[in-house]
């Protein structure tokens, strides 16, 4: 109590707390990092504004709107699309991204968009399919949808 000369603000629960709370809040989510661990299975599509780590497995569309990071033992049945995509492990899918790193333990099995300078393959990466470049200044890629929008289409 302020009377007799204890602030208020030294309480658990004070403003002091809640300002600490609401600061973590707001570095949490600007520096976060969604995980699909390993033995998770999600079935239908993912969308984040940030970045994902997959470490287990996905059987639908994944879209973030900034960096996707694949495991050696990640899988992903579906599309993928972001600003950036790293891949270890397994893809059946089409891939859409501004720059794009298949890693040596990568096994890849469908379409790749990209731009041709920001396209990163290492030795022992496997892929069996098409890759498309993008032309010209870089795309925006799509954001989460809607459900119910129709999606749109990179040609």
């Amino acid at each position: 109590m302020a009377i007799f000369g204890k602030k208020t603000n030294d309480r658990p629960g004070g403003s002091v707390a809640r300002d600490k709370v609401a600061s973590a809040i707001r570095n949490a989510e600007v520096g976060s990092i969604s995980l699909i661990g390993p033995g998770m299975v999600v079935v239908g599509d993912v969308t984040t504004e940030g970045e994902i780590r997959v470490e287990g497995r996905i059987q639908g569309t994944l879209r973030a709107g900034r960096s996707v990071f694949i495991g050696k033992e990640g899988e992903i049945v579906g599309d993928v699309t972001a600003e950036t995509i790293v891949i270890g492990g397994r893809i059946r899918g089409t891939l859409t991204a501004e720059r794009l790193t298949l890693q040596s333990t990568c096994d890849i099995e469908g379409e790749i968009r990209t731009h041709p300078h920001h396209l990163s393959l290492e030795e022992g990466a496997q892929f069996n399919g098409q890759i498309r470049m993008m032309d010209g200044a870089p795309q925006p890629l799509p954001h989460a949808l809607p459900p119910g929008e129709p999606e749109q289409s990179f040609a």
